[in-house]
């Protein structure tokens, strides 16, 4: 090799080392810049379902507790079911025209109901499979209530005026549901049996008496029964009272004994983000930005709804959420009565916060969890509503309590 040809290749070898430098240093910049993110890990995991769409329809009600029951089947041993939540919407349907009648056109005609109308559609009417019941019978591959729903609200104004509902407006109503859901089939086979609504739920073996409904409020007495003051709670059914740390406690017994949580709160905050997969509740005060005021607190949320910087990038700080600042919350009307979801694990970030796993129904495409999403405690505790679980879910003591 002459001289000349050893100049070359240590210049080369010399630009090989320099550019490999620079890259890592870039790589490094680069790896600083990134946001830390959330990083869980799993302390309880149920067995769910998929996630479903409700789509254009306020039904997350039942979404949420037909997972709920499909998670039931499987804890039981009877395998996995896909049922249909329209069957129950439409049931529903009946149950709320006759309502309003009654209360003089003045009920709730919209979407929106509890899992409670779930219970009782289950009790009254019975349930089908998706594959018996899609309740599509539109134009449509999804779910779409809005014509549907405008008819309704038209319709049932006519025997209010008329002060009497007649076979005809019954056959009305019905011919509209029949239009946009399709007619319930007297009959179906599943899995080469024969059924009916009522003898299908009586196969599954579920008890609607096993379910409890739990919330936490201090405008009535702990370990009673009150009617919750909620419009969807059209039913005016009572909801047992709990000191906030006792829910969480049911909440993190029922986890760990295999039982899963229908539970019912607010999604309309700042911390809320269904497309990130995370519900967080921050403390401005804690998190260095300026200008913040108690009209800035989560639990006086402004109507802006953008999400303080920093939110979603790691863990941020949240805040201590005491039963006072929950109640203060409600009375306000900043902790509102949106949404049902399913809980079906438990999780904690990288700095130890506790995140219930929750499934959604905004399909499996919707969020980086294939539809589920982290609530971290925080936020749980200040937006909760109400919860629903098993009796055996909850520990004997508070059973006790409340005299269960």
């Amino acid at each position: 090799m002459t001289i000349q040809m050893k100049k070359t290749l240590f210049i080369l070898v010399a630009l090989i080392f320099a550019l490999a430098s620079l890259h890592a240093q870039k790589g490094k910049k680069q790896a600083a810049a990134e946001p830390e993110g959330y990083r869980f890990t799993t302390l309880v995991s149920l067995p769910a379902t998929p996630a479903k769409n409700q789509a254009a329809t306020g039904t997350c009600w039942c979404f949420a507790t037909t997972s709920f029951m499909e998670s039931e089947l499987l804890r039981m041993g009877k395998g996995e079911y896909d049922l249909s939540e329209m069957f129950v919407v439409r049931k529903t349907y009946k149950n709320r025209i006759k309502d309003n009648y009654l209360r003089l056109g003045k009920g709730n005609l919209g979407e929106g109901s509890l899992s409670t109308s779930w219970l009782r559609v289950f009790d009254e009417d019975g349930i089908m499979p998706q594959e018996a019941y899609s309740g599509i019978s539109y134009d449509s591959k999804t779910h779409n209530h809005r014509e549907l729903q405008a008819y309704i609200n038209v319709v049932t104004t006519v025997p209010v005026k008329a002060k009497r509902m007649s076979k005809e407006s019954e056959e009305v109503t019905e011919a509209i549901l029949d239009i946009y859901l399709g007619e319930v089939p007297e009959t179906f086979t599943y899995k080469g049996q024969a059924y009916t609504p009522k003898s299908f739920a009586a196969s599954l073996g579920l008890n609607m008496n096993d379910y409890v409904y739990l919330t936490s409020f201090n405008h009535f007495p702990f370990y009673t029964k009150k009617v919750l003051e909620i419009p969807d709670n059209w039913e005016m059914n009572r909801f047992y009272n709990l000191p906030l740390d006792e829910l969480i406690q049911v909440m993190d017994y029922s986890l760990d004994k295999g039982y899963t949580i229908d539970w019912d709160g607010d999604v309309s905050e700042r911390g809320f983000s269904g497309s990130k997969g995370l519900a967080v509740n921050p403390d401005p005060s804690k998190m260095n930005l300026s200008a913040m005021n108690d009209r800035s607190r989560p639990e006086m949320m402004m109507p802006d709804r953008t999400p303080f910087p920093g939110t979603f990038d790691k863990p941020c700080p949240e805040i201590d959420v005491t039963q006072e600042i929950r109640q203060n919350g409600y009375e306000t009307f900043v902790t509102t009565d949106d949404h049902l979801m399913h809980i079906t694990g438990l999780a904690e970030d990288q700095n130890g916060t506790r995140y219930y796993f929750t499934k959604n129904s905004s399909g499996p495409a919707r969020g980086p969890y294939e539809g589920f999403l982290y609530m971290s405690e925080s936020y749980v505790r200040a937006k909760t509503i109400f919860i629903m679980v098993h009796r055996d879910a909850i520990p004997p003591e508070i059973k006790a309590k409340l005299g269960l």
